[in-house]
């Protein structure tokens, strides 16, 4: 019998340019190699078509994002009402192949009475109303916080309304947990998937400390402006910056401290020659939902990791990091291991964490038992 799957994406996949799509992206090839004829329904609000997708998918679909004031609604999460589309709900109501939707913002489908009793299912990537309260809580914007509260509320009321109408996949077990105490009863957890990274940190001593992500992101800005303010401001440690569109004011603080540098907008094979260079990576944050795939890169790519307990909690990751839970403490353990070597004992403690958790080929066979049984 053919596998038929339609997914739906709450962006277009590709380029493989952030965090977020990742998963998305690297899920395609996997599923594609298990047999399945994926139909690929993407909405596309700046990155384009994509020809990269067409390789994966037996039919790609675009639609526009509903933008502003139209996609406003007094019940309905904007994440979710601007993306309703007349135009993919009477495709997907053209057959009964089963449904993933990526993400709570391609939910809007499950308030429809014509997909009641299909084989729906929803890749959890973060509990959205937690994450859109860390956003109001860090913005300094006072039109942007007033809506990441107000969104906040809105998805948790939503969340609430649709845990029991499909089958959910999170991305840690924290997620999982929350939800099922938000009532859901049919959630479990699914590893990331992942470019073909192998665990390659290399032994000895790096050069530097480095924080990276995207800049433009209010949480990460946060976070960079922390390390140099309190973290880093008089420790004699080379340390650097790096990412996508960092403010003025980031780019200033930095300049202007000491053993400090910011690489703004990096490409990827700049990045990523920084994570191996590296000696330790920085990684603090200030939401405890989702999976960050920086952690995820610096553990196969790079050395020692030094995070605190929202980047690593409910990610089975934690062994593979030094958790630092306040600022004296990201202090102390970045003067003592930026003097220590990486190991060989470390590195292959983390090829056996890594290899068997991150398996885009097993995990994508267990999607097709999950949805289509043995």
């Amino acid at each position: 019998m053919e596998k038929h799957l339609h997914i739906v994406c709450l962006n277009v996949p590709y380029p493989v340019n952030y965090g977020g799509v990742f998963d998305l992206f690297y899920k395609l090839g996997a599923l594609q190699a298990s047999g399945v004829n994926i139909h690929l329904h993407c909405f596309e609000y700046g990155r384009g078509e994509q020809n990269e997708l067409n390789k994966y998918c037996s039919s790609v679909h675009y639609y526009k994002r509903t933008m502003g004031f139209q996609a406003f609604s007094i019940k309905i999460p904007y994440i979710v009402s601007s993306r309703s589309n007349k135009e993919l709900m009477k495709r997907l109501a053209q057959d009964e192949h089963p449904i993933l939707m990526e993400g709570i913002h391609c939910t809007w489908l499950l308030n429809d009475a014509r997909f009641k009793h299909r084989r729906c299912f929803v890749r959890l990537h973060n509990v959205e109303h937690v994450y859109y309260n860390y956003l109001f809580q860090h913005s300094t914007q006072p039109f942007k916080k007033m809506y990441y509260s107000w969104e906040s509320n809105q998805l948790k009321c939503y969340e609430k309304s649709i845990v029991n109408k499909a089958t959910y996949w999170s991305v840690i077990e924290t997620d999982t947990t929350l939800f099922r105490s938000m009532g859901c009863n049919d959630i479990t957890f699914l590893p990331l998937f992942l470019p073909p990274w192998k665990v390659s940190g290399r032994e000895g001593k790096g050069t530097f400390c480095l924080y990276h992500g995207d800049l433009s992101v209010p949480e990460n800005e946060k976070a960079a402006h922390w390390l140099l303010d309190e973290v880093f401001h008089d420790l004699e440690i080379p340390f650097v910056v790096a990412g996508k569109d960092p403010s003025a004011s980031l780019v200033h603080k930095a300049e202007n401290t000491r053993h400090t540098c910011i690489v703004a907008n990096p490409g990827e094979n700049e990045m990523q020659d920084m994570v191996a260079k590296a000696h330790i990576h920085i990684l603090p944050s200030f939401n405890a939902t989702g999976i960050k795939v920086k952690l995820v890169n610096a553990l196969f790519n790079g050395r020692h990791c030094v995070a605190n307990p929202s980047t690593v909690d409910g990610t089975g990751l934690e062994t593979a990091c030094i958790v630092a839970h306040d600022t004296a403490d990201f202090r102390q353990i970045i003067s003592k291991m930026y003097q220590q070597p990486f190991t060989e004992t470390e590195l292959l403690a983390r090829k056996q964490l890594l290899t068997g958790m991150f398996d885009n080929e097993a995990n994508a066979r267990q999607m097709v038992k999950w949805i289509w049984g043995k």
